[in-house]
């Protein structure tokens, strides 16, 4: 995060027409309204307050029973609560190691604490993941397994940071991973199923899902290769070269793709949400939804994303400050469009929420922007609980107080948080497979088709180190084809089957034996 506070998101590139994913380039299908106007989506009766690592909040038992203590008194339902902040937890039974914060209490597993807490106050605790995190220099992790160590600036061809053309990586002072390496794709992967394999969360969030901003980014070695081999385009792409784009967008795609699936698998009623970028100006369609920064600076696809089936919950990061006549304007646009693309390919509605950065407005802001976000049939979440209201962030008032100035508003007679009520509404149903293609040297850029009854009924690539999915199936018997392999397997009515392996071989050219000259002609 930049400044600790100004989160970013991330995600994708596949824009599904009809039931099959088309190709990157593929201008949208349209889409439906996912509801009438009026009409209430999934995810309505959510009022959520992001509790952020950078802080007082997290770091020992009692800050966590007063954290807990302070969301109940605000009336919300839901906490979104930094797990994995850069590439390390705050929590003790990731795959990823501990914070090294001096902060932290030692032996003192918060993500348990609060998880356990907040269940019995009837709130739903979400994991949240800053993805592609991996360093600030201002505050690196001290462990010695940590990622920036072991794959850091200083680790040769076996870094994993994403860098520009000239092979710098910082942004500000912080370092990314790039999705677009397999060893990295599958270390962010692991760390975000480690929580929901040893935790009981209700959901897990994926924050800076993307690339920095400025779009120069990508330019490692390996990523290079890997891009020239899939495409077949030689010599080094510019940021601004549309095919180079959409290759790197398609691998955000794949990560969110990976980890919603094998989520999913483990289990069918977790939530998986995304914190996903509204820069400027909203879209007033998906042909314009291309033309954003969102889309193509940071390579976020997430109306993809939503109709692909792999989010349950899209949280705006619609940080606006009312104010400013302009932004007043792109906070209610974002949330309208936000709205009318909240539809899977099989016709399920998706759940919105508006997230408002309470760190930027008064507290008269952020009630009247929580307000117009549930008129407008979404769930609401705020940004921070450490950073309540401006006054707070510019340090002219204490945490305390600051919380008590936005409940004040938030639980006034016909505020958003008047009538607290817990949301207990079960996560949309996960109908699909995944599965991985092994035996190749590259094994990335592999089309893979589902059939079923004869018919195609979706397509996608493979990811860099092989893995497929798909989401939102009808259930039923289901053929996966792929490089000559065919594997059938039932979808369920619910859930994500795993199927095996399916091993395919590199095929080598071998040279024709030289064909024997003919003797001369007789005469």
């Amino acid at each position: 995060m930049a400044l600790s506070l100004l989160r970013r998101a991330v995600f994708v590139s596949l824009v599904l027409g009809g039931a099959a994913a088309q190709a990157p380039a593929t201008p949208p299908a349209p889409v439906p309204p996912a509801a009438a106007p009026g009409a209430t989506l999934p995810g309505a009766a959510l009022r959520g307050l992001w509790v952020d690592a950078f802080g007082p909040g997290l770091h020992t038992p009692a800050q966590v029973k007063q954290t807990v203590e302070d969301a109940a008194r605000l009336g919300v339902n839901t906490l979104f609560v930094q797990a994995i902040r850069r590439a390390d937890c705050l929590c003790l039974n990731a795959s990823v190691p501990s914070v090294s914060d001096p902060e932290l209490a030692p032996g003192f597993d918060p993500l348990a604490a609060v998880t356990a807490q907040a269940h019995a106050r009837g709130m739903k605790v979400i994991a949240w993941v800053s993805v592609t995190g991996a360093a600030n220099t201002a505050k690196p992790n001290t462990r010695a397994a940590h990622v920036f160590r072991t794959h850091g600036p200083a680790a040769g061809a076996a870094s994993w940071l994403s860098r520009r053309p000239d092979g710098s990586w910082q942004e500000g002072r912080d370092a990314w991973l790039d999705p677009a390496i397999p060893g990295a794709a599958d270390y962010m992967a692991q760390a975000v199923l480690s929580l929901v394999r040893r935790y009981p969360v209700d959901g897990v969030q994926l924050d800076r899902i993307r690339y920095p901003d400025g779009g120069a980014w990508g330019y490692d070695p390996k990523t290079l290769a890997r891009y020239r081999a899939e495409t077949g385009r030689p010599g080094t792409p510019a940021p601004s070269d549309p095919a180079w784009q959409a290759w790197k967008r398609q691998q955000v795609s794949h990560l969110v793709r990976r980890i919603a699936l094998e989520a999913k698998a483990l289990n069918p009623e977790l939530w998986v949400s995304a914190a996903t970028i509204t820069y400027q100006t909203p879209p007033a369609d998906l042909a314009a939804f291309q033309t954003t920064r969102t889309y193509t600076d940071v390579l976020q696809d997430w109306p993809g994303w939503m109709r692909a089936g792999w989010l349950d919950l899209n949280v705006l990061m619609n940080y606006k400050r009312d104010p400013l006549p302009e932004q007043a304007g792109w906070y209610d646009g974002w949330n309208a469009f936000a709205r009318r693309v909240a539809l899977r390919v099989d016709g399920a509605p998706v759940a919105v929420a508006s997230g408002t950065a309470m760190y930027l407005n008064s507290p008269a802001v952020t009630a009247a922007q929580a307000t117009r976000a549930l008129k407008a049939g979404l769930g609401w979440v705020g940004y921070s609980y450490r950073t309540p209201t401006l006054d707070v962030y510019g340090e002219r008032q204490s945490a305390a107080q600051g919380l008590q100035a936005v409940r004040q508003v938030l639980r006034a007679p016909g505020g958003a948080l008047a009538a607290p009520a817990p949301w207990t509404e079960a996560a949309p149903v996960a109908r699909g497979l995944l599965g991985r293609v092994t035996g190749l040297a590259r094994p990335g850029g592999q089309r893979v088709q589902a059939w079923q009854g004869g018919t195609l009924v979706a397509e996608a690539d493979t990811d860099g180190n092989g893995h497929y999915g798909f989401a939102a199936l009808p259930p039923g018997p289901t053929e996966v084809r792929v490089g000559g392999q065919r594997w059938t397997e039932t979808v369920p009515a619910k859930g994500v089957v795993r199927l095996p392996d399916l091993l395919l071989r590199d095929v080598k050219a071998v040279p024709a034996a030289p064909v024997p000259a003919l003797p001369p002609a007789r005469p």
